[in-house]
């Protein structure tokens, strides 16, 4: 069927306002993924729960969030992303404002529906953009990124203004939820043009071969364990902040704030850094200030010690996370990208892992701090994948 020019005319107009509208659901994303850490304190207050039951909500979000990301696959391999990102944000809007409902189980289920959200959402979003973008893709991925950055970075205040004794969390999910079921029906109502759209490259031959190769599973290894340190860093933050200050942290600067804030500013060293170091040697330099940071941070007996270890923290971790993946595609090239999602689906359990790891420790010793000491063995252990990363490189290079 041939496209009128009316046909056309809607698709440009379509695209001018696909690229804002994507954007501003990114950002919106991006508070929603670490919404879960800011509301603890507050589930924690209202169920009376402990440690270890405060840890499910991590396993509920997270498993939401490994089938969203499989659920966005199926999706992207027919050519409906902008319906996978519907759909996600719908989620995660119907799923937030579950975080109401009063009954604990029913909260759970909010936080797994928001899962599937973010898994549907943050990959498609990702694929759109770079399909839209195919001359700039990578100025455009990090700008769109950084939308992601600075809703995570906003979170904090975000919950601080918004709840209170009285009213809870209504206002946080209603004012986080309607704007993200608004970008949902606009998204499935503008068309797109698919005639920039690349076409589908052609299966690899030889299976999955890169799966056959230890270095692809141990650079999965190392995402498994750092993203998981990076969600236990950012889940429970917020409180372990009022164990050491002894009352909520609302002030703008909390170390919640401070850390995810240097976080995102730390990639903007990425490009500087990699003048003078190459890969590996930029990931143990940045594991060396997250364990400088940890030390801080674990041992503070003040707001301001426990935020100087976060922001040392959050400079730290932020490049590991892109040079991780970085090193995976240089190591084996096109084919990383379209068998990444192993790589991702680790990153996701090892987010579980780890969360509820600190949870559950704190469980066991009644002392958060101890439970905190999971992010000191995962850093430990990132070290020993590092060297076996190396170790495996260095052969391969020789031989």
């Amino acid at each position: 069927m041939a496209i009128t020019g009316k046909d056309h005319d809607r698709q440009a107009a379509g695209g001018r306002i696909l690229s804002p509208l994507l954007h501003v659901v990114f950002f919106l994303s991006g508070i929603g993924t670490v919404l879960i850490g800011q509301v603890l304190p507050y589930f924690e207050r209202a169920f009376s729960l402990s440690d270890g039951q405060l840890a499910l909500f991590f396993p509920a979000q997270f498993a939401g969030s490994v089938a969203g990301t499989l659920i966005s696959g199926i999706f992207g391999r027919r050519s409906k992303l902008k319906q996978a990102t519907v759909i996600g944000a719908a989620g995660m809007a119907a799923g937030i404002l579950m975080m109401n409902s009063g009954e604990l189980s029913l909260v759970l289920l909010g936080f797994c529906l928001n899962g599937i959200g973010i898994g549907l959402t943050l990959p498609a979003i990702n694929l759109l953009v770079l399909e839209m973008n195919l001359h700039r893709t990578a100025s455009a991925l990090s700008l769109l990124n950084f939308y992601w950055g600075a809703g995570a970075i906003v979170a904090k205040p975000f919950v601080d203004l918004t709840s209170n004794a009285t009213s809870g969390l209504l206002f946080t999910t209603l004012l986080l939820a309607i704007p993200l079921a608004a970008g949902a029906v606009l998204l499935s109502l503008i068309p797109i043009s698919s005639k920039d759209r690349p076409e589908p490259e052609p299966a690899a031959s030889g299976g999955n071969g890169l799966w056959a190769m230890p270095l692809a599973w141990a650079i999965a290894a190392f995402h498994f364990v750092h993203v998981g340190f990076e969600s236990g860093m950012g889940g429970w933050i917020t409180t372990y902040s009022e164990r050491v200050a002894g009352a909520p942290v609302t002030n703008l600067l909390s170390p919640t704030f401070l850390y995810f804030l240097f976080f995102v500013l730390g990639r903007a060293l990425g490009p500087i850094l990699f003048r003078y170091f190459n890969e590996n040697r930029a990931i143990v330099l940045g594991l060396v200030l997250v364990l400088v940071g940890l030390a801080i941070a674990l041992s503070a007996s003040s707001t301001g010690q426990l935020s100087l270890g976060s922001i040392i923290t959050g400079i730290g971790t932020s490049w590991i996370f892109p040079t991780n993946v970085s090193r995976f595609y240089n190591s084996f090239g096109p084919e990383a990208a379209r068998k990444a999602t192993p790589l991702f689906i680790c990153g996701t359990i090892g987010a579980t892992v780890v969360t509820w790891g600190i949870g559950a420790v704190s469980s066991v010793t009644g002392e958060l701090s101890y439970g905190m000491l999971v992010l000191v063995a995962a850093v430990v252990l990132l070290f020993g994948l590092q060297a076996v990363i190396v170790t495996i490189t260095g052969r391969r290079k020789h031989t």
